[in-house]
């Protein structure tokens, strides 16, 4: 009898974790429209909906207009129950967002990337940057589920970064889950920017559940989280979707993962900002981010070389956008990340011809490629809806995200 206890704890907690989220994704919702979405009786779904009242996370807020007998009690889950903070760490910029239980944004704010400094630093300056954020908006502490955590991948649970770019050399094999835990005393979720984008761009609704999409992800380095069929495609270690790292040039320029002729080391924004420099174009600004900014705005002023920089870019990213469409058979990739945000109008013709001439399947259906509404903070957006999902959908490997989520921006 007692080795059947853990497999009713797990069955329970995964009711309560489906109706959560479907009570959630659903607005308002009634006990009798739960009973018959879950395949739950009805016993089950009045037990584990009074408990949730009892928590705090579900409201009751009034009847239903009448069908011919009583009204029903609609539920409705209590946004300000919970909380969960996400951050995009990136020697670039720091991004923080603050999203509450029905993933609206009540805060988001950048900060100075990680740079050089000594990773301890920047774990401490983003303790500081959250409990004065927390208190600022009136968010109870208590009520914080996590955080979240994204940067460039790969990513490992343990160690935090297990390889990254040479101005994030230091963060290399960094605890930076444990690190932050100690400094800022919440649970802390890692995973790689590109696969936290995908997640809030998937959060942030209208993507259909039966749908296969990619984030094509551009900030410091290029790369993608997958969706099929509402599931998240990590791979064996959640560092799937490296594809600023196919190689589009054998003999092409080294890159620093340790291979040649990578799209990132020829296409991404440190390759374009570089190759600016060796056309003699002068570039004043403090970073990487900057300069691409710039060259960016000049391109979109109609400037010929800036212009033809961007657009060599843009061919190399259609091919890694061409790759992924082709072995996913995707049919819709969403440009986001810092980068898409600066330019992403600059790209989008090259990548939508690309796939339009040369995508495997087009004769059986296109691939929209469109840029994302949340392209500065996406990463750091998926990283609080990564939190929100252990509360709202813990999830076994293979289970679809039942319903989008709209991420509104209410404060901050």
């Amino acid at each position: 009898m007692s080795g059947s206890q853990p497999g009713l704890g797990a069955a329970h907690a995964s009711s309560r974790s489906a109706i959560l989220d479907l009570i959630r994704a659903a607005g308002t919702i009634s006990r009798v429209e739960l009973t018959r979405a879950t395949g739950l009786t009805a016993a089950t779904i009045s037990t584990v909906v009074r408990r949730l009242i009892d928590d705090g996370l579900v409201l009751e807020v009034g009847r239903a207009e009448s069908t011919g007998g009583k009204p029903r009690m609609l539920l409705q889950l209590d946004p300000s129950a919970r909380y969960a903070i996400g951050v995009h760490l990136d020697h670039a910029g720091i991004t923080y967002v603050i999203a509450n239980l029905g993933g609206a944004i009540v805060a988001r704010w950048r900060r100075p990337g990680a740079g050089s400094d000594d990773p301890r630093e920047v774990v401490a300056r983003i303790a500081a940057e959250i409990r004065t954020t927390v208190t600022r908006v009136g968010v109870d502490p208590a009520r914080i589920l996590g955080l979240g955590v994204v940067s460039p991948g790969p990513i490992s649970a343990s160690t935090g970064m297990t390889l990254t770019p040479p101005v994030m050399q230091r963060w290399t094999e960094f605890p930076l889950g444990a690190a932050l835990e100690e400094a800022i005393g919440l649970p802390v979720l890692l995973d790689n920017d590109a696969t936290a984008a995908a997640i809030g761009e998937y959060w942030s609704g209208g993507i259909s559940t039966g749908s296969a999409f990619a984030a094509l992800y551009m900030g410091t380095g290029i790369g993608a989280g997958i969706l099929v069929d509402g599931t998240v495609y990590r791979g064996s270690s959640s560092n799937a979707g490296e594809v600023g790292h196919i190689c589009v040039d054998l003999d092409g320029p080294e890159c620093w993962c340790g291979n040649r002729g990578c799209v990132e080391a020829l296409a991404g924004p440190a390759a374009v900002v570089a190759a600016a420099r060796d056309a003699g174009i002068d570039l004043a600004g403090r970073n990487v981010a900057e300069n691409f900014g710039s060259l960016a705005r000049a391109a979109s002023r109609g400037e010929a070389l800036p212009m033809e920089l961007l657009q060599r870019s843009a061919r190399y990213l259609g091919v890694a956008a061409q790759t992924l469409a082709n072995v996913l058979d995707l049919e819709l990739v969403i440009l986001t990340g810092p980068a898409f945000a600066l330019a992403g109008s600059l790209y989008l013709p090259e990548i939508e011809r690309r796939l339009g001439q040369s995508f495997f399947a087009r004769g059986s259906h296109p691939v929209r490629v469109i840029i994302s509404s949340n392209a500065p903070e996406a990463a750091a957006v998926g990283a609080a809806a990564l939190v929100l999902q252990s509360e709202l959908a813990p999830r076994q490997a293979g289970v679809r995200m039942p319903l989008e989520l709209p991420l509104e921006v209410t404060a901050g």
